[in-house]
């Protein structure tokens, strides 16, 4: 019986086409991953005037429910001074309003979509020692030739003609009086609480037998039924407040430039001193004057 040839030569007994057959048609190795619903072409989109369908960053930038939601134009960072009330005697009306006062507020950098992927202006405000800072934080401002801030922000804006020039101020005159605006800040932080004063809870009987649990959490989740544990987001006692919440579509009452002051009707959340950012309300119709800005104002 003639001798079997080891595995690795019996490809050299054979004849060259095999060889070449075996190495053409051999499976490559492909990397990514496919989408499972791929987009089918139809009737309904494609055409001459129809644009090319796209998933990346940029296109769903320029797509109309996207530019929608962003403002034209740039915010503010105010400090919230307190609470008051506007009388008008004509009508006996008292309007409950918040003081929010801009400080140094200044154009510290911006965020484009060719290297960021997005627009936005980054603002500064108030003025913290440059002992106090970090050399990364310190090089940051003096690199745009611009005085160390306390509070740094950024606000996104639809397009390059929002952003505006590097140093520019914003004064209190950036808004006017009868525009509506959406305003950004944290809550008072209250704690630990209860579950009866963190969301309100009824508590438990003060009677037939409940013992030392009046103001305690009930039964926490189901049983067998229920897969026997504690649902994901189950309202329990914890750390209540200290969260950021907008308010929106707020009515600018009135403005004064030279104190840098911003009086919107109704209230924010919030202490006293605490930060807010305030920005064009999406909800309303954009400002005459942020057309007029953007017209004026060059990219830079």
């Amino acid at each position: 019986m003639a001798p079997k040839l080891p595995v690795e030569l019996r490809w050299l007994s054979r004849p060259i086409w095999a060889a070449q057959f075996f190495f053409n048609f051999t499976p490559k190795r492909q990397f990514g991953i496919r989408s499972l619903n791929p987009p089918k072409t139809s009737r309904f989109n494609v055409g001459p005037d129809l644009p090319i369908l796209k998933s990346t960053p940029a296109a769903a930038l320029e797509r109309k429910i996207k530019a929608d939601t962003l403002p034209l134009r740039t915010g503010a960072i105010a400090i919230k001074k307190g609470m008051t009330a506007i009388y008008d005697p004509e009508t006996g009306k008292r309007t409950p309003c918040t003081v929010l006062q801009l400080d140094r507020v200044q154009v510290v950098s911006h965020k484009t979509r060719e290297r960021h992927g997005y627009y936005a202006v980054q603002v500064g405000a108030g003025w913290k020692h440059p002992r106090r800072m970090t050399k990364s934080l310190l090089g940051h401002f003096s690199a745009h030739g611009v005085s160390p801030k306390r509070y740094v922000y950024e606000f996104r804006v639809r397009d390059e003609r929002g952003l505006l020039p590097i140093g520019q101020v914003i004064g209190a005159d950036w808004f006017q009086e009868g525009q509506y605006i959406d305003a950004r800040s944290k809550t008072k932080g209250k704690g630990f609480a209860g579950v009866m004063k963190r969301h309100g809870m009824g508590g438990q009987d003060r009677s037939h037998g409940v013992s030392l649990t009046h103001r305690s959490l009930g039964s926490a989740g189901p049983s067998q039924g229920g897969g026997s544990r504690v649902y994901p987001g189950k309202r329990m006692a914890g750390n209540m407040g200290n969260q950021q919440n907008t308010v929106q579509n707020l009515k600018v009452l009135k403005v004064d430039p030279e104190n840098g002051i911003v009086v919107v009707n109704g209230c924010l959340s919030g202490p006293k001193g605490c930060v807010v950012r305030i920005q064009d309300a999406l909800k309303k119709p954009w400002p005459e004057i942020a057309y007029k800005q953007l017209n004026e104002t060059p990219a830079s």
